[in-house]
């Protein structure tokens, strides 16, 4: 059985099966409510609902607190409809963002390579292409893992038929304990997308800068190589935030882009170089770099983000001092299950983090 959820202001409507959540329902059918962490933890996809039954399911007491719920808001990741329904949600629809639907895949793997010694790229080759924008991301199923897992594409949307992934090993993390560890060339995972709403603003004036930081380079990757094969003019800056030079992986990769694209600039940064006499670029963090190179002055520019919550933090901070603003700055913050402690942080400078 089904039913019908109408989505206040917008009017449109999305069918809901029986145990399928409104949040899934949506993207499936390409209606984008806002979300992030996919687990009733952020409060991201809150929604009042106008008439019917819902379920609210397991949403967090700290995210979905006892007040609200008496209000009749839901989160919608969590919520299941038991009749049909009609919510209202803050949908803020951007000109840029292309809003394919979600659909699932069957995939294998073909290759398995050691970016860095904490780092796998792991690359899937898919029963059919996959539509993308640059800077989206799958979910990941796992044998014998409960729930799925995020992970950024690192490959550009002009290569359709496989996925690309990069994949930090997590202490204690079952996911990427299994990948690094078990994954083997030839099996067959399954996992759906795309996900999510980081990427370029083509419509937005101004050079772009890219800050990344440990696997949290997959993102920026696919956003770069997707504007160099496009042929993109605006100035573009990378700059790759690693410990060691152990860890600073695909630097080979950024470097003939640089060498062959005059608008591309590539600045890698090691933030435990002291002991490394052989290492001539920048000492420091990754943020210090960009500071560095652009002397503190981001004005005009367009900075997306992605890396450890603390890099993110530190980035915004350097960057807002810089004379950049909300609405010059994009970036990717995952959260998981593990989160459900009410402890997530959100700067208070940005409201859409």
């Amino acid at each position: 059985m089904s039913y019908t959820v109408t989505i206040e202001p917008t009017g449109e409507q999305i069918e809901v099966d029986d145990g399928q959540t409104i949040l899934q329902a949506a993207l499936r059918q390409g209606v984008w409510l806002p979300f992030a962490c996919g687990h009733g933890t952020c409060a991201t996809c809150k929604v009042q609902v106008l008439d019917g039954d819902v379920d609210i399911g397991e949403a967090s007491p700290f995210a979905l607190m006892d007040v609200e719920r008496d209000e009749g808001k839901v989160l919608a990741c969590c919520a299941t409809v038991q009749s049909d329904v009609t919510i209202e949600a803050d949908i803020d629809v951007d000109e840029d963002f292309e809003g394919y639907p979600v659909e699932d895949y069957q995939a294998t793997v073909s290759e398995l390579v050691e970016l860095s010694p904490t780092i796998l790229g792991v690359r899937l080759t898919l029963d059919r292409p996959m539509t993308f924008q640059a800077g989206q991301y799958i979910n990941l199923e796992l044998p014998g893992i409960e729930g799925s897992r995020a992970f950024s594409l690192a490959n550009p949307p002009s290569r359709p038929d496989e996925v690309e992934l990069h994949v930090r090993l997590v202490e204690g993390g079952a996911a990427t304990t299994y990948i690094h560890q078990q994954l083997k060339v030839g099996d067959s995972l399954k996992l759906s997308g795309p996900y999510g709403m980081f990427f370029v603003r083509g419509s937005q004036p101004g050079d772009l800068i890219f800050i990344a930081g440990g696997s949290g380079l997959s993102s920026p990757q696919s956003m770069i190589l997707d504007l160099l094969a496009q042929g993109d003019t605006r100035q573009i800056t990378l700059f790759q935030g690693a410990r060691n030079r152990a860890e600073l992986y695909n630097r080979e990769l950024f470097e003939r882009l640089a060498a062959e694209h005059a608008n591309f600039t590539y600045v890698p940064a090691l933030s435990q170089a002291a002991e490394d006499s052989d290492w001539h670029g920048f000492r420091g963090y990754v943020h210090d770099a960009a500071k560095a190179h652009f002397d503190g002055r981001f004005a005009g520019h367009k900075a997306y983000l992605c890396g450890p919550p603390p890099m993110i933090d530190a980035a915004i901070t350097v960057l807002m001092q810089g004379r950049l603003f909300e609405r010059d700055i994009f970036m990717e913050r995952f959260y998981t299950a593990a989160d459900g402690t009410g402890e997530i942080q959100r700067s208070a400078l940005f409201k859409r983090i």
